[in-house]
């Protein structure tokens, strides 16, 4: 039997590293906008909720903490107007990555079954899927897919990379295709916090859903509204069945997001202001990327919402890559996403304002 990685795709940052030298060698240092990591500090009120909690020598519950799930379903009342959530409606877990990296697996998903996920998407929906051993297939519009085999629908708005939000309309019309067919929908919803010329709606607003969270969860994550990367805090919420088989599969796995991690999560969830002043930081460094981008001949298309500009020059992502790292600014290439990006760059927010001012200046050169 091959190895696991024979199933899966060369790793696509890895081929991003000449291109870094070079932009490492600019005179005035590179500017990093490839990866979406944030660079903000931790706020103070999530780093103080971690520091009370570090006297933890107990191991914590896959469940959570009451109070983690409280935050989580309060949550999800005041920002996705998902109201009626109980503790069984939701599940935190170790980032949202490795939930999509390894869901297929914990669904029992496998050999002869189909995964759908956007033809231009976060690579980690195919690396799933073959983890997984079954067929990933891309789409343009959910409901073309054919449901035959069709096991799992992600979905994802705002989308990465593309920043695009699928209106309400789109997402009401695909849960109900989705119910009638029997597919489960998971909806990658962690950047919806940071619409700009959209209000991104969640898949569990009743105006979407029904009132009814059957056969679908969603995805988020405190990586980009909080800046806890590195914290690895994520979570999910709806259709309690599957959040209660995904428990009892986490269980015997030991998918355990740390004691700590809990509590500081309980504070990130609690916390609003945090959050206005994080967008603040983003909307400035993204009116000033856009307008020197645009200045130097780019057209920015979607990116309504998200950490990401969606650019092209109408030339091949991996010449505008070789063109811009010449410059000491190095972008993520479209295709990373899908062949359907090989004419883009997907061009991220995540740099401190020296930074971003410096790409500026020297696109604006």
């Amino acid at each position: 039997m091959p190895p696991l990685s024979a199933r899966l795709p060369v790793f696509p940052w890895d081929r991003l590293e000449p291109y870094k030298k070079t932009a490492a060698g600019h005179p005035d240092g590179i500017v990093d906008l490839s990866v979406g990591t944030p660079v903000d500090p931790v706020p103070e009120v999530v780093r103080a909720a971690l520091a009370a909690a570090a006297d933890s020598p107990g191991y914590p519950t896959v469940w959570g903490t009451a109070e983690l799930r409280d935050a989580i379903t309060g949550w999800c009342a005041r920002r996705l107007g998902a109201h009626g959530l109980a503790h069984t409606h939701v599940l935190p877990v170790v980032g949202s990555k490795e939930l999509v990296a390894w869901l297929p697996v914990q669904l029992g998903i496998g050999p002869g079954d189909r995964v759908a996920y956007p033809r231009l998407a976060y690579p980690t929906y195919e690396v799933g899927t073959r983890l997984a051993g079954a067929e990933p297939v891309v789409y343009d519009s959910p409901r073309e897919v054919d449901p035959d085999g069709l096991r799992l629908l992600w979905l994802n708005s705002p989308s990465n990379p593309t920043g695009r939000v699928l209106p309400k309309e789109e997402l009401t019309a695909t849960v109900a295709w989705a119910r009638e067919h029997g597919v489960l929908v998971f909806s990658d919803e962690c950047y919806l916090e940071l619409g700009w010329e959209a209000d991104p709606v969640s898949v569990l607003h009743p105006d979407v859903c029904g009132g009814s969270h059957e056969g679908i969860v969603a995805v988020h994550s405190l990586s980009k509204r909080s800046n806890l990367a590195g914290y690895r805090a994520a979570f999910l919420a709806g259709d309690e069945g599957v959040l209660a088989e995904l428990l009892r599969i986490r269980k015997h796995g030991g998918m355990m997001v740390p004691a700590p991690v809990q509590a500081a999560t309980v504070a990130a969830l609690g916390d609003d202001a945090h959050v206005l002043e994080q967008r603040e930081r983003y909307a400035a460094r993204r009116a000033a990327l856009r307008g020197a981008l645009e200045a130097n001949g780019f057209r920015i298309e979607h990116s309504e919402a998200s950490l990401y500009l969606w650019a092209t020059r109408d030339e091949p992502c991996w010449d505008t890559v070789a063109a811009l790292a010449r410059r000491g600014v190095l972008v993520a290439p479209g295709d990373f996403y899908g062949p359907a990006g090989g004419r883009f760059v997907r061009v991220a927010l995540t740099a401190t304002d020296e930074r971003v001012g410096e790409a500026v200046r020297r696109l604006t050169a």
